[in-house]
């Protein structure tokens, strides 16, 4: 679809509408964000608990102790109890590409537990999500589902997480398309689904294989992807909602001098613009001036330490590590090193690098007590651990 009748207009009523809610929700959103206690008390140690085949992401199931691990190979495998099951949940070992940022990217089961959704790139660099029905606790294969395709115009940037939202519905993420600087524009586009967060119900409606809220922010605006619940992104390789408050926190991926985390509050109407490609972090990019509507980010760090890519993580909710309560935990791919930052005022008042660093960070999962994960592209799955002071 052409962007030929989104007008100026358009987007500057959407944008003041977007700050208002923002202005209105950023504290409360960043404070809340706040109820730990100092960093500098924080101790943690990384306790290995599986080494897999490339671990990408995990899922957890409600009523099931067991963590779901995708491989970026292909298959989801199980670790209940300390221990692998010998047979994976599932196999797409035969489906999907394996390029520098191809393979399978993400998995989510829905808030009942009934269907599993896998992000992954085919054989022709393509992307998908589909979905698979649990049956007495396994796969049904015969369920077998397409829910979105999106072709994919270069082999990186291709996104790949998945999470269900506090409202329910299943949020997307997708890469801006790949290639470098963004050469498509897809970033700024809203007649696209690249470089943005989606947000859909994953149910069939109709002849539709998935249905779209009504109250997502570009349903009404001519020209766009009624899909679209956030724009300007890179590579929104990881993101999580606070399961106390409901906000989404990104990691996006910068491009070769800034990488970002972004924060939208906890009742958001959607509909942000997070900058790429005029905006790299705070910096502008190209040149494109900023517009008004830009959201800047909640935290951004340069390249040139050996840092090269952002691995977006979770807000700790758990009880193992009452002094990291309420901190964003994430790192970088290169140096992994574990991180935390605490907001108050809608900035980041507190970082502190946590100790542990993980070879090839690739990822972070949260389990259902709250408790977090660390994952290595190299095959590690550790569970963040207390240590005393």
């Amino acid at each position: 679809m052409s962007l030929g009748r989104f007008t100026p207009r358009t987007r500057d009523v959407i944008a003041l509408a977007t700050a208002v809610a923002l202005s209105l929700s950023a504290c409360h959103a960043s404070d809340r964000s706040s109820s730990g206690a100092n960093l500098d008390s924080v101790h943690v140690k990384l306790k290995l608990i599986a080494t897999l085949e490339q671990p990408l992401a995990i899922a957890i199931r409600p009523h099931d102790p067991a963590l779901y691990v995708a491989e970026r190979t292909g298959r989801v495998v199980a670790i209940r109890h300390g221990h692998v099951d010998p047979d994976p949940v599932l196999d797409l070992s035969g489906e999907v590409s394996l390029g520098a940022e191809q393979g399978l990217l993400g998995t989510v089961f829905s808030p009942d537990g009934r269907f599993l959704y896998v992000d992954y790139t085919d054989v022709n660099g393509d992307t998908h999500v589909t979905e698979f029905q649990m049956k007495k606790g396994r796969i049904d294969v015969g369920s077998r589902r397409d829910v979105l395709f999106v072709a994919q115009p270069y082999t990186n940037h291709n996104g790949g997480g998945l999470a269900f939202g506090p409202d329910g519905y299943l949020y997307i993420g997708l890469g801006d398309g790949g290639s470098g600087g963004d050469p498509q524009g897809n970033g700024q586009s809203l007649s696209t689904l690249l470089g943005k967060i989606l947000r859909i119900s994953p149910r069939p409606s109709g002849d539709l294989p998935y249905t779209v809220p009504q109250d997502n922010p570009f349903v009404q605006t001519p020209g766009a992807r009624p899909e679209i619940w956030a724009y300007g992104l890179r590579n929104p390789w990881r993101f999580s909602f606070d399961r106390t408050h409901g906000d989404l926190w990104i990691g996006d991926v910068g491009q070769s001098a800034w990488e970002e985390v972004d924060l939208e509050p906890g009742g958001s109407r959607g509909g942000e613009n997070f900058g790429w490609n005029v905006m790299e972090g705070n910096h502008e990019y190209g040149d494109a001036p900023r517009t008004a509507d830009t959201i800047p980010p909640i935290y951004e760090y340069p390249h040139g330490d050996g840092s090269c890519v952002v691995t977006g993580g979770y807000v700790y909710r758990g009880r193992a590590i009452p002094a990291l309560l309420g901190a964003y935990v994430f790192g970088d791919f290169c140096r992994g090193r574990l991180e935390a930052i605490r907001v108050a005022g809608g900035e980041v008042v507190e970082h502190r690098f946590l100790g542990p660093e993980v070879q090839n960070l690739s990822s972070f999962g949260e389990d259902g007590s709250g408790e977090l994960y660390a994952l290595s592209l190299s095959g590690g799955v550790y569970r963040l651990a207390p240590t005393p002071s």
